[in-house]
C-alpha cells in the first residue's frame, strides 16, 4: 500500500533512491564471508559516499535537514535492512551515537564531531550497557569524577555496538552515585584517551561489530560533558524515544524481504504435484503475514510522523532562546503520546518481524535452514531487534506505565 498520509514527495523519492543504492552497493556484499569489522568499515564508507550519513545530523553541521527527520531515518533503515542488517547497523549507530551531541552538546563539541559523523570520517557509538546493567539503565556502575578541567572515568561497558572501531563513545556514567538516575551524566570519550582499553570483541549470531571496553582512570576534558551533570538520563531517554521507532522500521525491512522470498518460493516450489501456493494452508499463512506486516508499517510510520510533527510544532513555537536544530522537549501531554507511539511501534514491529520471518523460513522447509540463503540470514538478523534499545518486555512496561498514568498523569 502507498502510505502517502505519512510522507512528503521527498520521502518517497528518498526511498526509491535508497533502494537503488542498496541493490548495487549493499546486497552484493551482504552474503560475503568477510570479517565483520572490515565489512562494517566498508559499509560506512559506502554510506558516506552515497550521502546517507548526512541524514543523522542537523543541516548546520553537514546534514540534510534542519533537525533529525525521523521519517527519513526510518525509510533509510527499512531500505538497508532488506539487504543487510550490518549496513543498517552502521547507519543507525552513526545516529544513535551522535544524537546525544545534537541534543545537548556545546557548539564547540558539535562542531568537533557532527560534521565528521556526516562525512563518515568519524564512527560514533553509544555506551550504556554494562555487565550488571542493561534494561535497568539506572543501575550502571561506571563513575565519572571531576578533577579540575577533566573528568576521570572508571568502569566497564559491555555489548557496545561499534566497540573497537568507533572513534568516539557517548558514555553514560554516574557523576553523583547517591542520586541514582538523577546522578547520571553523558560524556564523550575519544578512543585514544589514556585509560580507555578494549578488552574483547563479542560474536553474535549475525554480523555485528560489538564488544566490551574498560575505563581505568580515563581522563577527558570537562568540555566533553553533554548538557549539565545529572542530565544524562534525560538525554538517554530523548535519544531512545526517537531512535526506538527506527528499530521498528529496520524490522519492517527484514520482514518485507522475507515475505517476498516466501511468496516467490511458494509459487515455484512443487510438492505432491502442486505448487505450495495451491495449498490453502500456505496461502492463508501468506495472508496473515502480509496483514500483520501492514499493521506494523502503519504503527511505525505513524510514530515517525508524530515525532516529526512534534518537532515542527516545537520549532514553530520556539522562543529566541531555542537552538537552531529545533530539538526541544515536547509538551507533557504530547510527550506521553510520543512515548506510547514509539514503544508500540518498536514492540509490534519487531515481534511481528520475528513471526513473519519464522513463517517464511517454515515455507522454505529444509532449504530455509541452509546457510547462505536469504531467509536463513534474515532469521538470524531479526532476533537482536527484540532486545536492543529496550527489550519487548521493557516496551510493555513503558506502555503500561503510560496507560496507568492517564492522559493527565
Amino acid at each position: 500500500m502507498n502510505h502517502t498520509a505519512f510522507f512528503e514527495p521527498e520521502h518517497r523519492a528518498l526511498a526509491a533512491e535508497l533502494d537503488r543504492f542498496a541493490r548495487s552497493e549493499v546486497e552484493p556484499r551482504s552474503a560475503e564471508e568477510a570479517d565483520d569489522t572490515a565489512q562494517a568499515l566498508d559499509f560506512i564508507q559506502r554510506l558516506a559516499r552515497g550521502g546517507w550519513l548526512r541524514y543523522v545530523v542537523p543541516r548546520s553541521f553537514g546534514g540534510v535537514h534542519p533537525h533529525l527527520d525521523l521519517r527519513s531515518v526510518c525509510l533509510i533503515r527499512r531500505g538497508l535492512a532488506r539487504y543487510s542488517s550490518l549496513a543498517d547497523t552502521m547507519f543507525a549507530m552513526q545516529g544513535l551515537g551522535s544524537y546525544p551531541i545534537t541534543l545537548a552538546g556545546s557548539e564547540k563539541i558539535k562542531q568537533r564531531f557532527l560534521p565528521q559523523v556526516a562525512s563518515g570520517e568519524a564512527i560514533a557509538t553509544f555506551a550504556l550497557t554494562e555487565p550488571e546493567a542493561g534494561s535497568d539503565a539506572a543501575g550502571i556502575q561506571t563513575r565519572a569524577r571531576r578533577e579540575g578541567n577533566e573528568y576521570v572515568l572508571e568502569g566497564t561497558k559491555k555489548f557496545i555496538s561499534n566497540a573497537g572501531i568507533a572513534d568516539f563513545y557517548v558514555v553514560f556514567a554516574k557523576t553523583d552515585p547517591a542520586q541514582g538516575r538523577k546522578g547520571i551524566s553523558a560524556i564523550v570519550v575519544e578512543k585514544d584517551r589514556p585509560g580507555f582499553h578494549m578488552t574483547r570483541k563479542l560474536e553474535l549470531i549475525a554480523p555485528h561489530p560489538i564488544g566490551e571496553f574498560q575505563l581505568e582512570g580515563c581522563r577527558v576534558p570537562a568540555e566533553n560533558l553533554l548538557g549539565r551533570e545529572g542530565e544524562g538520563y534525560s538525554i538517554l531517554l530523548q535519544t531512545l524515544e526517537s531512535f526506538r521507532t527506527t528499530v521498528g522500521a529496520a524490522a519492517l525491512g527484514l520482514a518485507e524481504r522475507a515475505l517476498e522470498e516466501a511468496t516467490s518460493y511458494a509459487k515455484k516450489r512443487k510438492q505432491f504435484g502442486k505448487t505450495l501456493s495451491e495449498f490453502q494452508g500456505l496461502r492463508f499463512m501468506l495472508a496473515e503475514m502480509a496483514t500483520e506486516l501492514e499493521a506494523a508499517r502503519l504503527l511505525v510510520f505513524q510514530a515517525a510522523w508524530n515525532l516529526d510533527q512534534a518537532r515542527r510544532e516545537a520549532e514553530a513555537g520556539a522562543d529566541s532562546t531555542s537552538t537552531e536544530t529545533g530539538d526541544r522537549a515536547p509538551t507533557r501531554t504530547s510527550h506521553r503520546t510520543l512515548v506510547l507511539a514509539s514503544s508500540m511501534a518498536k514492540l509490534f514491529a519487531t515481534e511481528t518481524g520475528q513471526k513473519v520471518i519464522d513463517r517464511a523460513l517454515q515455507i522454505h522447509g529444509g532449504t530455509g535452514l541452509l546457510k547462505g540463503t536469504v531467509v536463513e540470514r534474515l532469521y538470524r538478523e531479526i532476533r537482536a531487534l527484540r532486545i536492543y534499545e529496550g527489550t519487548s518486555e521493557i516496551q510493555k512496561e513503558i506502555i503500561s506505565r503510560q496507560l496507568l498514568k492517564g492522559a493527565d498523569g
